[in-house]
């Protein structure tokens, strides 16, 4: 009696747009993300869980940014029966060109019925915004660009904090590397959090962020403030100690200086005092306690980001943030799933 074999699921097809002008690690980021993931189920025994496949109006070559020539896929050449999970809508300077590619917006279009997902990355969201296809969604975008699409697409509700947002079918993320994040939650909406926890680890990501976090980081933006970076390393270290002694004392004898010098020095390099810029990054490592960990306890996060207690943890992300632990964790918090 012949011997009854499994059949194999279909891996699940992911298509990116790809237009002249596209910005490589808007595209390029998420593909890798999905392609690795499917290179490292395969070297463990299990079937590919993604095909990714570059698309575009005539197919061929496409040129990217820098001169990169892409090889592409027709939209007529995809199979009107074959399904597809998740399409994605890079950005790059030739989204200007692409908003008014009446091929491009008929795709987009069909895709927010036909795929699973639609998903722009950057200002990809303003090619869906031109389609019609976010009206009445929260998006997010590259924050210097908010503005513009808030401005130019009224019936959108466009965040520039958050680093993605997924409203129904509808992701979007910030500028460039947040395509990663991105795309690293979608995997864990489709495989669970362990795996996308494994293949950020593996694509040597020094955290897994999820949407709720901020375009901006504290430590970055302290960074960018000290144009000569004199207090660089300095800030590295602030960020991997929180629970530490970081008073005035102890960070100007890292920095070599008396306690008078380093804050005077400090505020001219930062704008900030030092004591401002330690509760920031207190408060950015809560936010990321918030989202990541739903379940532990507010006292439990006050003690791990170095807080003296509760009611010092609630005061500061009040004051920083703007709205209360108990508001920003209902808005940004990864939902727990009954399997977990």
């Amino acid at each position: 009696m012949p011997r009854l074999v499994s059949a194999q699921p279909a891996p699940r097809r992911i298509l990116i747009l790809v237009y002249p002008d596209i910005t490589l690690l808007d595209f390029a980021g998420p593909a890798q993300v999905f392609i690795m993931a499917s290179r490292l189920a395969v070297e463990d025994g299990k079937p590919a869980p993604y095909e990714v496949v570059l698309v575009s109006p005539a197919g061929g070559q496409v040129v990217a940014e820098g001169g990169i020539s892409l090889q592409t896929i027709a939209f007529d050449d995809i199979p009107s029966d074959q399904p597809v999970d998740t399409a994605i809508v890079a950005g790059g300077w030739g989204v200007w060109n692409g908003d008014s590619d009446p091929r491009i917006l008929s795709w987009v279009r069909s895709m927010a019925t036909r795929a699973g997902r639609l998903v722009s990355v950057c200002i990809g969201a303003f090619i869906l915004a031109e389609a019609g296809v976010l009206e009445g969604r929260r998006v997010t975008t590259h924050w210097y660009f908010s503005q513009a699409l808030a401005k130019t697409y009224r019936n959108i509700a466009v965040e520039s904090d958050p680093i993605f947002i997924n409203d129904g079918k509808i992701w979007s993320s910030a500028g460039v590397t947040a395509g990663i994040d991105l795309s690293l939650a979608l995997i864990e909406d489709d495989l669970g959090h362990a795996e996308a926890l494994g293949l950020a680890q593996f694509l040597v990501l020094f955290l897994k962020r999820h949407g709720g976090q901020t375009q901006f980081s504290s430590v970055l933006a302290a960074q960018t403030a000290d144009l000569a970076g004199r207090f660089a390393e300095l800030h590295a270290w602030i960020a991997g100690n929180l629970t530490s002694d970081l008073r005035i004392e102890v960070l100007a004898d890292r920095a070599g200086m008396t306690p008078r010098t380093f804050a005077r020095a400090y505020r001219d390099a930062t704008g900030l005092t030092p004591a401002k810029s330690v509760e920031a990054l207190r408060v950015e490592s809560a936010k990321r306690f918030l989202v990541e960990q739903p379940m532990m306890k507010t006292t439990a996060i006050a003690t791990n980001c170095g807080f003296v207690d509760e009611e010092r943890l609630r005061r500061a992300f009040l004051r920083v943030v703007g709205i209360s632990l108990s508001e920003y964790r209902s808005r940004f918090g990864r939902r727990v799933m009954a399997a977990e």
